[in-house]
């Protein structure tokens, strides 16, 4: 029993004196960190995000510099605030630095992270989005729902201009927001927002997604302090995970409804729809039945509403969000919207009852005013987080692995070392340039880039260039 307990110790102590050197390696390895403002006990700096994150992030990074470490509770997180940082994270490190920090509110939402957004980089996350961008989101298959979106535009139009003629104030906020999510519904459930048989009324979906975005934009204690039984213990003493309880449940219950409306009428077609008119969760649910051999990769019904997940907060919302600043920024310059009043006037010409999309390539200035309307106001000041792999050197500084990387696309936007008065909303600074939003240039980042670029980005732009023609024309 003795040689025992002595052979148990040398091993324990053989154990622990390893870990140590692992520890002692990894601080001398790491021993060029990144600029840290003071932190306090416990906390670490989240007594200096009092506000809007990006705001934040932005005066630190005028005081510490593009790249700055923060600690977020017990979490150490690297922000980048400048296009040359990004681009190292985004292309020159893009697959050390390209997977998920996992937090309670991303699990339960992302269904155990069997989404595309949220899931950790892997086998699994590469078969996901190679089925998504080749089923869903292909060119071919943004260009069948086309008529779609000409048709809910055209809706649009219409209930603004009888509210015109009889000079009843329009919200653009609610209008738009009508907009892009009766687009999303039609393509993703294919069901109708604005008929009455639409389970949520549209008032609560509004409600619903916003309370979406806060629930996933903030923490709760089990995220800041994911070591010991602190954060758990704070969870349950204020009841940090009822919100996002109550948030999932009310959109499971959604889900739910839709997916078994959609397995009712292929019951009674005697056949799964499959066809290029169909919508994206009859396309989901007859891939089910085509499965690989592959053991990691089983598409389930979680998988299909965890990608409705996705396909809510990243059409829907965003999408209303930059239309609404593309009409502020308009309205605030009576120059830009002369100009393009009159391109659109001159192009497509006035006799034609409704637009087009073939009509918007003709409309060069527009696309300049969708530019500039994602670089001053990016529908995601942040990005989604990301979280490093193993050891990185971004700027010359060491990023340990497990360090969550924030990117504030609102701070490279407005970069007077990059921009000519950032503050101004000047859609000619895009002309005659190679600047573009599809992920090549950095100081432009409003879908990211590399391998974590929103792969919905065709479908998103297709209905905001739409919609902001013909919105313009009203004004």
């Amino acid at each position: 029993m003795a040689i025992f307990f002595l052979c148990f110790s040398c091993v324990s102590l053989l154990v622990s004196f390893n870990f140590f050197l692992r520890k002692i390696k990894e601080n001398i390895r790491c021993s060029n960190l990144p600029p840290n403002p003071p932190r306090l006990p416990i906390i670490g700096n989240l007594h200096q995000l009092a506000g809007l994150p990006h705001r934040c992030f932005h005066h630190l990074s005028i005081k510490y510099g593009p790249v700055v470490l923060l600690h977020l509770g017990s979490v150490p997180t690297v922000v980048i605030s400048s296009s040359e940082a990004a681009e190292q994270v985004l292309k020159l490190h893009d697959l050390v630095c390209c997977s998920r920090p996992k937090t309670v509110a991303t699990g339960k939402l992302s269904y155990g992270f069997k989404d595309i957004g949220f899931a950790q980089y892997g086998e699994y996350w590469r078969e996901m989005r190679k089925l998504v961008v080749i089923e869903l989101f292909s060119l071919k298959k943004v260009q069948s729902f086309r008529k779609i979106r000409e048709e809910e535009v055209g809706l649009m139009v219409k209930e603004v201009s009888e509210s015109a003629f009889q000079q009843s104030p329009v919200g653009l906020n609610k209008t738009f927001f009508s907009l892009t999510a009766s687009i999303i519904c039609r393509v993703a459930l294919g069901q109708n927002f604005n008929e009455s048989g639409f389970l949520i009324g549209k008032g609560r979906l509004e409600e619903l997604l916003n309370e979406v975005v806060l629930v996933l934009g903030g923490f709760t204690c089990s995220d800041l302090f994911p070591c010991g039984g602190l954060g758990r213990f704070l969870d349950w003493l204020f009841g940090g995970h009822n919100r996002i309880n109550k948030v999932f449940e009310e959109l499971d219950a959604f889900y739910q409804h839709v997916i078994d409306d959609h397995l009712k009428h292929e019951a009674q077609a005697g056949k799964k729809a499959m066809d290029s008119q169909a919508d994206i969760v009859a396309l989901l649910l007859g891939m089910m039945d085509k499965q690989g051999d592959k053991d990691y990769f089983k598409l389930s019904i979680d998988n299909i509403k965890g990608v409705i997940t996705d396909i809510f907060l990243a059409g829907v919302d965003t999408g209303a969000v930059t239309m609404i600043w593309a009409m502020t920024e308009l309205a605030k310059n009576p120059r830009v919207m002369r100009k393009a009043q009159e391109e659109i006037r001159n192009t497509i010409g006035l006799k034609k009852e409704s637009i087009t999309e073939e009509d918007i390539d003709k409309v060069d200035y527009l696309k300049l005013i969708i530019k500039e309307t994602f670089r001053l106001h990016p529908a995601l000041p942040l990005l989604l987080p990301r979280e490093t792999m193993s050891h990185v050197k971004i700027n010359g500084y060491d990023i340990p692995p497990k360090t969550q990387i924030l990117l504030n696309v609102w701070t490279i936007g407005r970069d007077p070392g990059r921009w000519t008065d950032p503050e101004a909303f000047i859609p000619e600074r895009f002309a005659n340039t190679c600047v573009d939003f599809k992920g090549q240039s950095f100081e432009l980042l409003p879908f990211g880039s590399g391998r974590r670029m929103c792969p919905g980005m065709p479908m998103a732009v297709a209905s905001l260039e739409l919609g902001t023609v013909e919105f313009a024309l009203l004004f």
